[in-house]
């Protein structure tokens, strides 16, 4: 059995999931060492071609899936105030930190 995290989602307050620790943690670290922090930021296909290179190959095997942890991740940081979407479109994301 894997080992848990209770993750967020700013659009829907209050609801949470749970999903794989190892795989949630990974995206986590390399999101927000990838957002700039502040303005403009970088939009979720930005976001995802930042992430694709470093990406742990045993958790993501030719980045599958990444698309759905990059947004997991990114609503989750942004329920718990640690990325803000810039009002633009397409939207930006920044890290606060």
């Amino acid at each position: 059995m894997t080992e848990k995290t209770i993750v967020e989602n700013v659009n829907h307050p209050g609801h949470t999931e749970r999903v794989d620790s190892a795989k949630y943690y990974a995206i986590r670290n390399l999101m927000l060492q990838a957002l700039p922090k502040g303005p403009p930021g970088m939009t979720a296909a930005q976001i995802k071609q930042a992430l694709l290179p470093n990406v742990p190959q045993d958790l993501f095997p030719e980045g599958k899936a990444l698309g759905w942890w990059a947004k997991t991740v990114q609503l989750d940081l942004e329920a718990k105030g640690l990325v803000q979407r810039a009002a633009t479109r397409p939207l930006t994301f920044f890290g606060t930190e």
